[in-house]
């Protein structure tokens, strides 16, 4: 069953660590503007899995958060959400894993199913899982067959 948020309203999000975040409902939209973002291109053809969650979860963000709680400067003041300021967040291993697991990760997932069905595993389509075993060749190159005996 596909799960979908009605409210267009931002929800808020509970990261741990006293950071909550108030973000935009994850929409095609905000993912096809992620996907184009400045930073997700200039990654690099090599660049690693890991490498490209960070940046594209950061560039997703960028775009999603509309307030946070639980966020402060060097000396504990509260700071204002800032493009910048969410870079620094999310360089923050624990904050970074949350966002991904409870944001990012569930339209990912959903992106990835596509709403179609699975390949048979019985069936004939390439999902299908192989049944009998494979056929001996014949050691002779004409051999044929015998017939069956009649009843």
């Amino acid at each position: 069953m596909i799960r979908i948020q009605l409210s267009p309203e931002p929800q808020w999000l509970d990261l741990g660590h006293g950071v909550r975040l108030q973000l935009l409902p994850l929409t095609t939209a905000l993912m096809v503007a992620t996907r184009s973002d400045p930073a997700v291109h200039a990654l690099k053809a090599d660049a690693s899995n890991d490498t490209r969650a960070a940046v594209f979860a950061a560039a997703l963000a960028r775009r999603a958060v509309v307030d946070w709680e639980g966020v402060g400067d060097e000396s504990g003041a509260a700071i204002a959400v800032s493009g910048g300021g969410i870079d620094a967040l999310l360089s923050l291993w624990p904050i970074f894993e949350a966002f991904n697991l409870h944001y990012v990760s569930p339209g990912m997932m959903l992106d990835a199913e596509k709403n179609a069905s699975a390949p048979s595993p019985t069936g004939t389509s390439a999902g299908a899982t192989a049944t009998a075993k494979p056929a001996t060749p014949s050691r002779r190159a004409n051999a044929r067959a015998p017939t069956a005996p009649p009843d």
